[in-house]
């Protein structure tokens, strides 16, 4: 199998591992809900857990298995119930696709036939064909791992929302140390330049991250990290602003709503908050939000005009670059991982929190549909979604790479996302 995007290049043992460890991840975090809670909705904009636990490896089947072998699944009742989540506007649109689900021990059992089917065809079936559009690349197979890593990530967003008396709790785990936020904070010039972004056909992405291609960005200025909840509190009581989702304020005194308890607000980790916040919180600094290409610049840019696969360079990311891969459940404070810094000087672009941009989510010059998943960015091109960039504490490191692209509505106050201004 051809080098593609990862360093190491791919074998039929490395997507067999990958699927395994995705897989694996999966059942731990479908572990944290307590039993009673499997047919719940903490989030009434998405479909109820079991749901998602049907999803992953119905997904798996229908596009590797299905459409792209064109060979038979497992069982075509959960193939369709089990398709395609639900991105609503409103509670009034947020209809699931049935009123009576199947029991957790019917929907696991269809799993670990998923799972036995999908790993025969990793490690036997032919599936890089350049004749085959939905295998060129392998895409398929690697388009199914990616798939499981993301909707992790989701989940963490929904169990994050459930009562902690319907979780499991989890050990908390070691914090990166704390960097005094005065030896991080500010601002940095950078200067005109030209930022590439998307991805080179040879490389594995998501149709949304083609073609790729240079921009020629204007000089700004932008935070050296982002917004914390400290600077986010003064915007709150000056200007009688509502309150992010992930605060609790409780007798005067306010706590971070955490994954598996509350907390002291951390002032020095960074807010969390929709699109709109941000954007409101940005207008009162005499600010704004970056666009997608000012972060290029600000994150991979260097002052040589060079670029960088990562912000800290082209080493591949690992748990001293920032907080993603379940490193950490929450945020840490600002500046943590001063090994993740750009050329510029600005932390945290990958990890501790997606950052909100204010480019609308689109598909490039020359987008074309990607032929394993045709509709997995066409419809939110809708002008309705804003892209995000970098990573959160729940984001797989396989996905921070340059050119991937998240995308939310900007009233979705759910997400792991934070923000910097720039002027």
């Amino acid at each position: 199998m051809k080098h593609l995007s990862y360093p190491n290049g791919l074998t039929r043992q490395h997507l067999i591992d990958w699927y395994r460890e995705g897989r694996r991840r999966s059942d731990e975090i479908f572990a944290i809900p307590t039993p009673d809670a499997y047919y719940e909705r903490p989030i009434q904009l998405r479909n109820p857990i079991v749901f998602y636990e049907g999803h992953l490896p119905a997904f798996a089947v229908n596009t590797l298995i299905k459409l792209a072998l064109k060979q038979p699944g497992i069982d075509e009742s959960y193939e369709v119930l089990f398709a395609r989540g639900i991105d609503p506007d409103s509670l009034d649109a947020a209809k699931s696709p049935t009123d009576v689900w199947p029991s957790r021990e019917a929907v696991r059992a269809y799993g670990t036939r998923a799972n036995a089917l999908i790993e025969e065809a990793l490690g036997a079936a032919k599936i890089e064909d350049d004749d085959v559009p939905p295998l060129r690349g392998a895409e398929a197979a690697i388009g199914i791992l990616e798939h499981e890593q993301m909707h992790q990530e989701t989940l963490m967003y929904m169990f994050h929302e459930l009562p902690y008396e319907k979780k499991v709790a989890r050990a908390p785990l070691t914090l990166a140390p704390t960097t005094a936020a005065a030896a991080t904070s500010g601002t940095v010039q950078i200067p005109r330049g030209r930022a590439t972004l998307g991805a080179t056909r040879d490389e594995f992405g998501w149709d949304n991250e083609f073609p790729a291609h240079v921009v020629d960005v204007d000089a700004f200025e932008i935070d050296r990290c982002n917004v914390t909840n400290g600077e986010y509190m003064r915007f709150v009581v000056e200007t009688g602003a509502k309150a992010p989702h992930f605060w609790l304020e409780r007798d005067g005194e306010w706590y971070w709503r955490g994954m598996f308890g509350l907390t002291p607000l951390p002032l020095d980790a960074p807010v969390y908050v929709s699109h709109d916040e941000a954007t409101a919180y940005a207008t009162w600094r005499g600010a704004r939000l970056p666009s997608e290409a000012e972060y290029h610049r600000a994150a991979f840019s260097t002052p040589d005009g060079g670029e960088r696969r990562f912000p800290w360079g082209d080493e591949p990311p690992d748990g001293s670059r920032g907080n993603f891969d379940f490193t950490n459940w929450d945020p840490v404070a600002v500046g943590s991982y001063p090994s993740g810094a750009s050329a510029w000087g600005v932390h945290d672009l990958v990890g501790n929190g997606w950052e909100w941009t204010s480019t609308i989510f689109n598909g490039f010059d020359g987008f074309t549909p990607m032929p394993s998943y045709p509709v997995y960015s066409n419809d939110f091109f809708d002008g309705r979604h804003y892209v995000m960039k970098g990573a959160s504490p729940a984001t797989a490191k396989e996905l921070v790479r340059r050119s991937f692209r998240n995308w939310f509505r900007p009233n979705y106050p759910y997400v792991y996302a934070t923000f910097r201004c720039v002027r």
